[in-house]
């Protein structure tokens, strides 16, 4: 039998992990710059704090979930999001109590069970952010800024930001009562998936791809003209905050996102490196998401983003990842007691944190020579017969070729300058 990985799912192998590595890193510095503390929840939750906290009646809850009765019979789900398991943590160790404002942030697998496609997998890699306690404008911008930084960081630029109001949970169901009104005056003309979202989430309706579809909902009541003078007041001074530290954006009257714990803010940020699935990461304000699960009210505002996607644009953009670093060392020894004394040797240069390797398949000297090469060694140690006879290596500089004999008792002083050396040359990664 041929074992294959499961449909909607990736291998990442070692001779792409580099970029992985890279944009890790870059989150966590960017998230370190910006005072947001790393949180890490379980793989699997309560299935209830997914269909509270993110809503019956979304995608995600009625066709997406991994949900299986675990021994004990309860119900289980892998996370399919972010915020409903940071929001559970949250509330379950009583952070309210240390301090009134909360910057966290994640790095996790979540799971949909969707068509794969393009930038859209059924296990896929999300990190995101929250900012749990403050209602304040401010915060929205804070986190919209975060997000732009982060892709900077990685090397993608052409991205556009689109932004909406969803107001206030009042308003809101107002708003909805008009747009349904609208549409179900236009339900004949809608598409199959319209039609059933009608009955369990319309405002998604919104957001349909199909082109007729869009061409009603042109036309539709659109939630900005619904706002209160106070939720249109707090959306103008997000605008006018962005606007202040040079972020472009577009309304869209479109964006109302998937999860039902949305109030006010929502945005995206779109790229057209990925063809239809251009969302590369948005999320918005859930001021009502703690209170739904359980807690006090408790504004809050978050956004998550798949870093598959972020990869495929940045790879689009043709940006350049810095390769990990070059092995130092590459220790090729031809007999048993060589192999013996290598082994010594890369304990001490593994102490003075020397990236160094030796050859544990017994191949060839020319075998073990390629495999130098393949590895990117910059000094390559031999010991054969010759050399343990006079109690030293033969050191080859892989880049100019050059090579010289060493003393074993000269060998960490002779090379910890000339490593410290190449390192600074070629500028490696530091990762």
């Amino acid at each position: 039998m041929k074992f294959q990985k499961p449909k909607g799912t990736k291998d990442i192998l070692p001779s792409e992990i580099y970029k992985w590595h890279f944009a890790e890193q870059k989150i966590h510095e960017v998230m370190d710059v910006y005072n947001f503390k790393e949180i890490r929840t379980p793989t699997f939750e309560h299935t209830e704090i997914f269909t509270r906290g993110v809503g019956e009646g979304t995608d995600i809850v009625g066709k997406e979930m991994y949900t299986f009765i675990d021994k004990g019979g309860e119900s289980m789900t892998l996370s399919p999001e972010g915020t409903a398991p940071v929001m559970r943590a949250y509330l379950e160790n009583s952070f309210s109590s240390e301090s009134p404002l909360h910057k966290l942030y994640y790095i996790t697998n979540m799971f949909r069970y969707e068509k794969p496609q393009a930038g859209r997998f059924r296990e896929h890699t999300q990190f995101g952010a929250e900012i749990i306690g403050s209602d304040d404008y401010k915060t929205d911008v804070e986190l919209i800024s975060l997000a732009k930084e982060i892709y900077n960081q990685i090397g993608i630029t052409d991205f556009s930001l689109k932004i909406n109001s969803m107001g206030k949970k009042g308003e809101r169901e107002i708003y909805l009562e008009k747009l349904i009104a609208f549409l179900k005056s236009n339900e004949n003309s809608l598409s199959m998936d319209s039609k059933r979202r009608l009955v369990i989430n319309p405002l998604r309706i919104l957001d349909s791809k199909d082109e007729n579809d869009r061409k009603i909902t042109s036309e539709a009541p659109k939630i900005l003209e619904n706002l209160s003078d106070e939720s249109r007041k707090r959306f103008d001074n997000v605008l006018n905050g962005l606007t202040s530290i040079g972020i472009n954006y577009e309304i869209d009257f479109r964006l109302v996102r998937g999860l039902d714990y949305y109030t006010d803010t929502t945005f995206e940020f779109i790229s057209s490196s990925l063809g239809a699935q251009d969302a590369i990461g948005g999320g918005g304000r859930y001021d009502g998401l703690i209170e739904t699960l359980g807690g006090k009210p408790t504004p809050g505002v978050g956004f998550g983003s798949g870093i598959e996607r972020i990869l495929m644009v940045a790879e689009r953009n043709n940006f350049e990842f810095p390769k990990p670093n070059h092995v130092d060392v590459y220790i090729i020894a031809l007999n048993e007691e060589a192999k013996q004394k290598s082994i010594l040797f890369l304990k001490d240069l593994r102490e003075k944190k020397f990236k160094c390797d030796m050859d544990f398949a017994s191949r060839s000297f020319k075998s073990q020579m390629r495999e130098a090469n393949k590895i990117g060694a910059i000094f390559v140690m031999i010991i054969g017969e010759e050399e343990m006879k006079k109690n030293c290596v033969t050191l080859k500089n892989m880049w100019d070729s050059s090579q010289e004999e060493i003393p074993f008792t000269e060998i960490l002083n002779t090379l910890t300058p000339k490593i410290i050396s190449s390192r600074t040359r070629f500028k490696y990664s530091a990762y």
